[in-house]
């Protein structure tokens, strides 16, 4: 994935990375896309934001997307809590649950304000799909695999849409209808709509 393999290039080439200045970075990026949406975020005012020299921010990225990209897809990545229940239906609520804090708080503000942008900054999308949309979708697929391999789950249900339909109502109750996103949606859409999809016959 190229959005990866950037990031992990500017890791190998620069100095070793302070994680103080990463978490500055990241708290930075999201006060700023909350407060002032994407056009709003600029490298060199991340770097006032967050207390740091400008070096630091160009020595770590080369875009503002690659930037921000990085910043969102780790803050995400600290949202979820990997589920390792043993059981399709609870591992399932660990992630609904972690998914529906994430969209309800901070992280949700800030990502709303860049999905508005994505079909005009093409390399923002393709980094937000492969970065912070793909650690969700890393999440689910490995609960799938571990339900397909305990014999909870049929592997020809594996990669179909059936996996999709749970996070789609979340969605679009968080961008369209302004719906509750709350505890009791999640096990709705765990025992109402993902496991019936699922585990059909």
């Amino acid at each position: 994935m190229q959005f990866r393999r950037e990031t992990e290039t500017a890791v190998r080439r620069g100095r070793r990375r302070d994680p103080a200045v990463d978490e500055a970075v990241k708290s930075a990026v999201l006060a700023l896309l909350t407060e002032r949406g994407w056009d709003g975020v600029s490298m060199d005012g991340v770097a006032a934001r967050a207390g740091v020299g400008k070096a630091s921010i160009y020595r770590r990225w080369s875009s503002r997307v690659q930037m921000v990209a990085e910043a969102v897809t780790e803050l995400n990545r600290g949202e979820l809590t990997p589920p390792d229940t043993g059981s399709l239906r609870e591992d399932l609520l660990v992630l609904f649950r972690s998914m529906v804090t994430a969209l309800q708080g901070p992280l949700g503000t800030a990502s709303r304000a860049l999905i508005g942008v994505l079909p005009h900054e093409p390399d923002l999308a393709v980094a937000f799909r492969e970065g912070a949309l793909g650690v969700w979708a890393e999440a689910f697929a490995a609960v799938f695999a571990a339900a397909a391999a305990r014999g909870d789950l049929d592997r020809e249900t594996l990669g179909t849409v059936a996996g999709e339909a749970g996070p789609a109502v979340l969605m679009q109750r968080w961008l369209i209808t302004g719906q509750p996103l709350d505890d009791a949606l999640a096990v709705d859409v765990v025992d109402h709509v993902v496991l019936p999809l699922l585990t059909r016959r």
